[in-house]
Formats: C-alpha cells, structure tokens, sequence
C-alpha cells in the first residue's frame, strides 16, 4: 500500500488532489491517504486534519487571522508524517502552507514533490531559494513555468491542467440546457472567489454591478455559482438574500457548466479566470484586498498582470480592474463592451480556446507516474 502525504489547502488544490488519487487507483495501487484535502479527498478516504476553509488566506487580515491556527495544524502534521513517513508527499499549491512543511519533510529525507507552482515568476520571486531547499520536483501547469524553474536549476515537469480536458466536454448549447437556460438568452456569470477576503472585497460591488447591468438591459440573466455551502453563507452576510435580484441564479457548484453556458464572466483574479479561458467564455477581471495588503503586493510585483490567461496571451486581451479601479461602474462598462460588440467577444473566446489546446494532456496520469516514480521504497 502507498502511504501518500498530502495537502490541497483550497477547493481546486482538492479537485487536483481527487484526480492524481483517481488515477493512481485506475493503475492498481492500494493507497493509504494522510494530510489534509477538502470534499474531493475525503470522499476518496483521506481523514483530513482539518477544514481546508481554516488554511486558505490571502491578504494580510487572512494572515493575522488565521495564522496562528495554520501553524499549529501543520506543527501536528509534521508530527504524523515524520512518526508514520509516507513513500512520498504531494504539496497542491498552498505554497505559503507547504512549503515550509516540504523543506523539513525533505531534510529529513522523505521524497517531495509539489503541484502547482506558487507566482514567483510574478512576485515575491525570493521564494525560489525555499523551493530549492523543499522540493525534489516542481510540477507545473504551464509551459513556461518549465522553463522558469529549470533555468534556475530545479527540475520540473509541465505536467498540463486536467480542467482542459474536462472544459472540452462541456459546451454551450449542453451547458445552457443543463441549466435550463433557453439558447437565446444572454447571461453573465458572476464568480467572486472563494476566500472570505474575496467575497468581502469584491461581493458587494459586484452586486452593485449586476443591479447597474439590468437597469442597462432587463433581459440580462445572471448565475453565481458557490464553490461550497460555506461560501454561499460567507457571500449572503455580505449581500442579503433580500438585495439580489430575481434575475440571479444561485448555483451550488457547477462553476464550470455555468461559464460555459455564458456570454460573458464578471469573476475574480484566480482559479475561476483559468477556467473561464478553458470554457472559451470572454471575461472581466476584478481584484480587491485591502490597502496594506495591495500596496504590499505591489512592492514585491515583477509584472502588473494579475490573471493568469493574460499571461498565457501575447498581447493580454483580459480586461483588469485592480483595488480602486474595480469599481461598480467600471466593471458594469467592460461587461456591455463585450456584450454590445460580438466581434470583439468572439475574438476574446477564440483566443482563450488556444490556451485549452495548449494546456490539454493526460495531467492526472503524468501527476501519478511522477508520484510512483519518486515513491521511495514502494513497488507496485
């Protein structure tokens, strides 16, 4: 039986996570989970040691919150791992979480790989000297970020993203009658984050925008998918269930089934612009954390991009509206743009399709055989 230590501290490091967990299962190995996933890999038999809502920060007022906790679970981690050792742990992103738990695991001789590289190509770019001392193998979604690590002489693998694969199979007509939607329809998708920090910073005024959209246009329709239950609590203490129209429908998942159904996507800077560009659907880009923690980022920046489809694009296409630019008003203007031009809309969503081709491979068996090839002390 392989013993797998891992941890997916956000809802797509778990999605990543259930895969490489599928696929290794597909070629015949007996796992034994331990470390700490979300509802993906709990359902696939890993006791978690926490709720990955506990561990997900971002921005400073995340950090002074919830750190004190983080530390302790991973202190108590490290314990588990170093008396019961796995034959290998996979990092899924979380790097301010994992990499400090891989740099002891790999001290103390344990293989390490980690899945999903952390932005320091884009900022805080310091932190490859940490990488360096806490992976054996970086695997990366995108090309370039192979190139990245092995000019600086880490190995990495571009291993793909399994939600281009996944995005392929999904497309408008059968994504709006799923949804119930009729094919004449025009319907933006409204995608706020994940995070509690998201949700404070961008909720209301992407909200404000929605109500600005249909005084414009009536007919618009809107979804707003939540990743959990959680996160549907979390957005309605910040927009009352009384104060949102009755052109919005509320989704319990299907974030994917929702941006491909779509003409055009309101959504903030992370997982959900990637998916977007994988669905093909055009899209507006917000991001807003508070002052400190913006100014902060700024400082440690070396690009101004912050989406990650515009920086598989040359040029970027993806309109931006970053802290005090993502206004309501700006951002109700970017969606009618690409609502009012359909030329300038097609254009966008061919372009998005190339990063689909470009990012489409076997990721979850690629993922796996680089699992059992660093697995020490393991045979199939």
């Amino acid at each position: 039986m392989l013993r797998l230590g891992l941890v997916a501290a956000e809802p797509s490091g778990d999605r990543l996570g259930a895969g490489v967990v599928d696929a290794l299962r597909r070629k015949g190995v007996s796992l034994d989970l331990v470390g700490i996933g979300g509802p993906e890999l709990v359902n696939r038999g890993l006791n978690s040691r926490c709720d990955i809502h506990d561990l997900s920060m971002m921005g400073i007022d995340d950090i002074f919150r919830k750190l004190p906790k983080a530390f302790n679970v991973r202190r108590k981690l490290l314990g588990d791992l170093k008396a019961h050792p796995p034959h290998v742990f996979l990092g899924i992103d979380a790097p301010d979480f994992n990499l400090s738990l891989e740099r002891k695991l790999k001290t103390a001789g344990h293989p390490v790989l980690h899945l999903v590289s952390p932005t320091v190509w884009a900022w805080r770019q310091y932190r490859v000297r940490k990488i360096r001392k806490a992976v054996d193998r970086m695997l990366v979604l995108f090309p370039f970020e192979e190139t990245f690590y092995s000019a600086r002489g880490i190995p990495a693998t571009f291993v793909g993203h399994p939600a281009a694969a996944e995005m392929k199979l999904v497309d408008k007509h059968s994504a709006r009658a799923q949804l119930g939607f009729k094919s004449t329809q025009k319907i933006v998708a409204i995608l706020p984050g994940s995070r509690e920090s998201e949700i404070r910073g961008l909720g209301k005024i992407f909200m404000d925008t929605i109500h600005m959209l249909s005084i414009a246009d009536p007919d618009l329709e809107f979804v707003l998918p939540f990743a959990s239950s959680r996160v549907r609590k979390q957005f309605l203490e910040y927009v009352p269930e009384d104060q949102i129209p009755s052109s919005v429908r509320m989704l319990d998942g299907q974030a994917r089934v929702a941006l491909a159904a779509s003409d055009v996507a309101l959504l903030a800077s992370g997982t959900a612009a990637l998916e977007a560009a994988l669905a093909g659907c055009p899209m507006v880009v917000a991001y807003r954390v508070s002052n400190v923690s913006y100014r902060l980022a700024r400082l440690l920046a070396k690009t101004k991009i912050v989406s990650m489809p515009n920086h598989l694009m040359d040029p970027p296409i993806v309109p931006e509206f970053l802290q005090h630019d993502a206004t309501p008003r700006n951002l109700m203007n970017a969606v009618r743009e690409l609502l009012d031009q359909p030329g300038q809309a097609e254009a966008m969503r061919s372009t998005l399709l190339e990063i689909q081709t470009q990012l489409d491979m076997d990721t979850d068996n690629i993922v796996a055989d680089e699992v059992l090839a660093a697995a020490r002390g393991f045979q199939t």
